[in-house]
């Protein structure tokens, strides 16, 4: 007795619907024009302005070749705006990272209050971050804020007139509100773990914290380069945190990237100087969110739960 191969339909051929994917490609065109008109073409308007001299008070715009790259990068001010940069990116990420896994983890398991509790830690996601910097700014104020009321001489600090204390202050911030954004990312890595993996540990007598270390953690390898590409890459862009607290000092202990473009294009009309910093903005962006995704490697177009 013989057995009939199975029958394997076919799309006929110049068919769009092969694989399933020709009828659904149009879809991708509208944030592909979206992305092109309010992506692409202004980060090449920025390009065009970086070699000129515009004050951005003219109609003209008058070229000037290298002289605002010259300018720029002769400047001192430029490593240390880069330095302040780097880290609030560093204590940021550090801050950030092992907090939101833990929360994440939290969140995904099923604990009474659970949905409550992930209500009341989502919201300072909600809430602007020019709304939030006044808040703190208002909190911190060593005479009139939250120390000065209630009596803690810990708090009654000049929290933004200094300079190591003004970074502290701005990492703090930052995290108090994008930690609930990364911690949602994280709780959606864990509950795409199997359960059978844990299973098969308590089988073998692994406790919580070796579960974490070996299973979860492991686990959440691409979930956490995701995350912290975000992080580091969005890093890059705090402004209105940054001047609404501190204005970039004292002094330009704060004086961020962003913050020194801002200054140089709106408050000294140097648009051609401003424009050549936010080329080298979207150029370190570019090339950290490069460098973070060579740590996944081949794996990156893989499973998270490769091997399961």
């Amino acid at each position: 007795m013989t057995i009939a191969p199975p029958v394997v339909r076919t799309a006929p051929p110049g068919s769009s619907n092969a694989g399933g994917s020709g009828s659904v490609s149009w879809m991708a065109w509208p944030a592909l024009i979206a992305f092109t008109l309010f992506g692409v073409i202004p980060l090449l308007g920025v390009l065009v302005l970086s070699f000129s001299s515009w004050s951005g008070q003219t109609t003209e715009i008058p070229f000037s070749g290298l002289d605002s790259w010259r300018t720029v990068l002769a400047d001192p001010g430029l490593p240390h705006a880069l330095w302040v940069t780097f880290l609030i990116m560093v204590f940021s990420w550090l801050v950030q990272t092992p907090i939101s896994i833990l929360l994440g983890v939290f969140l995904a398991a099923q604990h009474r209050y659970r949905a409550v509790l992930a209500v009341l830690y989502f919201i300072p996601l909600l809430l602007s971050q020019a709304a939030i910097s006044i808040t703190y700014k208002a909190l911190l104020d060593p005479n009139f804020g939250l120390g000065a009321g209630l009596g803690f001489e810990f708090l009654q600090q000049d929290w933004l007139g200094d300079g190591t204390l003004a970074i502290g202050v701005v990492v703090f911030v930052v995290s108090w509100q994008f930690i609930p954004f990364h911690s949602l990312i994280y709780q959606g890595g864990v509950r795409q773990i199997p359960a059978s993996m844990y299973e098969a540990a308590q089988i073998d007598g692994a406790g919580r914290v070796r579960q974490f270390f070996s299973i979860t953690l492991p686990q959440l390898k691409y979930t956490i380069i995701t995350s912290s590409t975000l992080m580091v890459v969005g890093s890059l862009t705090f402004f209105d945190l940054i001047w609404v607290l501190t204005a970039g000092g004292p002094g330009d202990a704060t004086r961020a990237l962003a913050v020194d473009m801002y200054q140089r294009g709106f408050k000294a009309n140097l648009m051609g100087p401003a424009s050549a910093i936010a080329v080298i903005l979207v150029l370190c962006g570019l090339l950290l969110a490069l460098g973070l995704r060579r740590l996944g490697g081949r794996d990156q177009a893989d499973s998270q739960l490769e091997g399961v």
